[in-house]
C-alpha cells in the first residue's frame, strides 16, 4: 500500500471555483478556460477540478491548493486555452522550469506571467511534487475521466513530507509563516506592460539611429557628388578655354 498524508486542515485552503473529491486521491484537474462538469471527474477519482484562467494569481491559487496536500501527485491539464493569458502552457512551463529572478516563469508565452507570492520554497514544493500532464484543446469529459483513472492507477504515494500552507487573502494579500508580502495583480501586469514598453523604447531609438544615418549619408553624398561635378565643370572650363 502506497504512502498517504493528512492533508492541511482545513484542505484545500483556498476557495474556487472547482469541485473537491477524495483528499487521497493522486490527481487533480486543472481544465484552463473551460468549465467542465466537474462533478464526473471527482467521481473518476480526482482530488480537485477546476477551471485556473490566470497565468499569474490564478496559478499561485493552485499552487497553494495543491502543496498543501502532499497526496497529489499529478496535475492534469486540459480544456481550452485562454486566450492571451495561455494558462495550461503556462503551468506546464512554471512545473518544468519555475521562475527567473524577476519572477516570470520561464518560457510561458502569456500575457504576465509573473509569480510574486510564491516563495523559492513553495515553487520548488510544486516542482518536486508533482507532474504535469498536458491533455489540452480538449473539453470531452469521458477521455478526460479516463485519463484521470489511468494516472490514479499508477499513484506513487504521497510526497514524505508535511503539508506546506500558504495564505491567500481577499484583495491579493498574502503571508506565509514568516511574513510574506505580494505584488497585486494589478501591479504585476503593469510591471509587464512597462517592460513591453520598454523594449518598443528601445526598438524607436534604434530605428530612430538607423535612419539618422541614412539620411547623413545621403546629405554626405549629394554634397560629394557636387563637389565632383563642380571640379569637372572648371576642368571643361580650364580646357575649353586653353583650346
Amino acid at each position: 500500500m502506497v504512502l498517504k498524508k493528512k492533508p492541511s486542515d482545513p484542505w484545500p485552503t483556498i476557495t474556487g471555483e472547482y469541485e473537491v473529491g477524495n483528499p487521497e486521491s493522486p490527481v487533480a484537474v486543472c481544465t484552463c478556460g473551460s468549465h467542465l462538469h466537474n462533478a464526473d471527474l471527482i467521481k473518476a477519482g480526482a482530488a480537485l477540478a477546476g477551471p485556473c484562467k490566470t497565468e499569474n494569481i490564478g496559478i499561485e491559487k493552485m499552487v497553494a491548493n495543491v502543496i498543501s496536500n502532499p497526496n497529489i501527485r499529478y496535475i492534469l491539464i486540459t480544456g481550452m486555452e485562454v486566450k492571451g493569458h495561455i494558462t495550461g502552457q503556462a503551468v506546464e512551463a512554471f512545473t518544468q522550469s519555475g521562475i527567473d529572478k524577476e519572477g516570470r516563469i520561464i518560457g510561458a508565452k502569456g500575457a504576465i506571467p509573473f509569480i510574486q507570492n510564491l516563495t523559492p520554497e513553495a515553487i520548488e514544493r510544486w516542482r518536486e511534487q508533482v507532474q504535469a500532464v498536458m491533455m489540452m484543446d480538449t473539453e470531452d469529459i469521458g477521455a478526460i475521466s479516463s485519463k484521470v483513472k489511468e494516472l490514479a492507477s499508477k499513484d506513487p504515494g504521497a510526497l514524505d513530507v508535511e503539508p506546506m500552507t500558504i495564505e491567500i487573502k481577499e484583495g491579493g494579500e498574502e503571508e506565509e509563516a514568516g511574513g510574506l508580502m505580494p505584488m497585486a495583480a494589478e501591479m504585476v501586469e503593469v510591471r509587464g506592460r512597462m517592460r513591453g514598453i520598454d523594449a518598443v523604447v528601445t526598438d524607436v531609438g534604434l530605428l530612430n539611429k538607423l535612419q539618422a544615418g541614412i539620411y547623413v549619408g545621403k546629405i554626405e553624398g549629394i554634397a560629394l557628388g557636387m563637389t565632383v561635378v563642380l571640379v569637372l565643370f572648371g576642368l571643361i572650363i580650364r580646357v575649353a578655354g586653353g583650346v
